[in-house]
């Protein structure tokens, strides 16, 4: 089994679309209006409109509804990635920061207000994953 994508239900596909493109660069394959992904080595992000929801079941998912994950964006250099985010990004909760486990990162939230962590590894710690997320 592997996991093959992460899926963001909202109610303006557009919006969303443009902001990820804007964020990380990649361009969305656009296969349909109400459904876009941002394909990379390592993953898919989805994007879905919310009148796709009642094909997977009344109630299955709603917009702007999730405070219980973040996508984890590996990026060369955190600090460079939050100077070229300044106009793209408009709710930064922190600033570049060195985590006690190894990375640096940089959270921020998409405009659905899901929880969006940039970073990179900056040192070894002894018994941690520096590749983790924030």
């Amino acid at each position: 089994m592997q996991l093959a994508a992460t899926r963001i239900f909202t109610d303006d596909v557009d919006a969303l679309v443009a902001f990820y493109e804007g964020a990380t660069g990649i361009d969305a394959a656009r296969p349909h209006p109400l459904f876009a992904e941002l394909r990379t080595p390592s993953g898919t992000l989805a994007i879905a409109s919310t009148s796709t929801v009642p094909l997977l079941g009344d109630g299955a998912a709603a917009a702007r509804a999730n405070r219980s994950i973040a996508l984890d964006f590996l990026v060369d250099d955190v600090d460079a990635t939050y100077r070229r985010l300044q106009g793209v990004v408009d709710v930064f909760v922190n600033e570049p920061t060195t985590m006690p486990w190894g990375n640096r990162s940089l959270l921020a939230r998409d405009p659905d207000g899901t929880l969006i962590n940039f970073f990179a590894p900056v040192s070894e710690v002894a018994g941690a994953d520096v590749r983790l997320g924030a």
